[in-house]
């Protein structure tokens, strides 16, 4: 099979050489052709490799990104929206039960404990996720959040960030801090979330660090909205 892809980064003939090159180091890929005119490269492959696979390739060479290819629609046709999303909604179904069992009091529901739960459960399960690859969530997040295309070390920290916010919800630390820093940093990650997705770029989205291949899309909006509105709604509360 034979895809073309964008490649960003690529400035002169000796970067045409360095991506080549890489590229074909991955077991699986058959031949590149690489043009520096169209900033594309094509790709022969005996099986189908992820964005995230070649990225991380790409990555040891330079400064080069994979932005987009003319094949990740047929694949994600081939599954269908639930089984695409199934990790996600996975873990939000648990940690909504587990949050509205540990809010519940005398048979009713305290709506602040139960933001709070929440809220803990999302960002410590999130980055569990992100430090299972490290590197390879890093990778990705420099392709199109705002801060880590910039500040390389910021794809790196934010999985700490996630830890230890999901951890001062638990322990209910300071919560007009903490939900002041959650706004904040989910206000900035969505920013690139939203230029991705009106871009109809086909990268991989990071919120599940490397270890799913989950597509960028208006479900990865959704889940950075849901907590900047409820972090915006704890911060009134408060």
């Amino acid at each position: 099979m034979t895809h073309v892809y964008e490649i960003s980064g690529m400035t002169c003939s000796s970067c045409v050489a360095k991506v080549k090159s890489a590229l074909l180091k991955i077991p699986d890929i058959d031949a590149v052709d690489v043009s520096l005119e169209t900033h594309s490269a094509q790709i022969s492959m005996s099986k189908h490799l992820s964005n995230g696979e070649l990225q991380r390739k790409l990555s040891a060479a330079g400064n080069y990104k994979i932005i987009n290819s003319d094949h990740n629609d047929a694949v994600e046709v081939s599954k269908s929206w639930l089984a695409t999303y199934k990790p996600i909604l996975l873990i939000f179904a648990y940690t909504i039960s587990i949050s509205l069992l540990v809010s519940m009091e005398a048979g009713k529901i305290d709506v602040m404990s139960f933001m709070q739960y929440f809220m803990a459960g999302f960002f410590i399960s999130f980055s569990f996720f992100k430090f299972i690859d490290l590197k390879g969530f890093a990778e990705s997040y420099k392709m199109y959040d705002v801060i880590a295309m910039r500040l390389g070390f910021w794809a790196f920290l934010y999985p700490f960030v996630e830890l230890g916010i999901g951890l001062s919800f638990l322990l209910n630390l300071n919560p007009f801090i903490v939900n002041s820093l959650t706004l904040l940093v989910m206000s900035l990650s969505i920013i690139g979330v939203i230029r991705s997705v009106i871009m109809k770029q086909h990268i991989q989205c990071a919120c599940l660090g490397a270890v799913f291949n989950l597509p960028m899309s208006t479900v990865t909006i959704i889940e950075d909205a849901i907590m900047i509105i409820m972090s915006g709604m704890m911060l009134i509360l408060i």
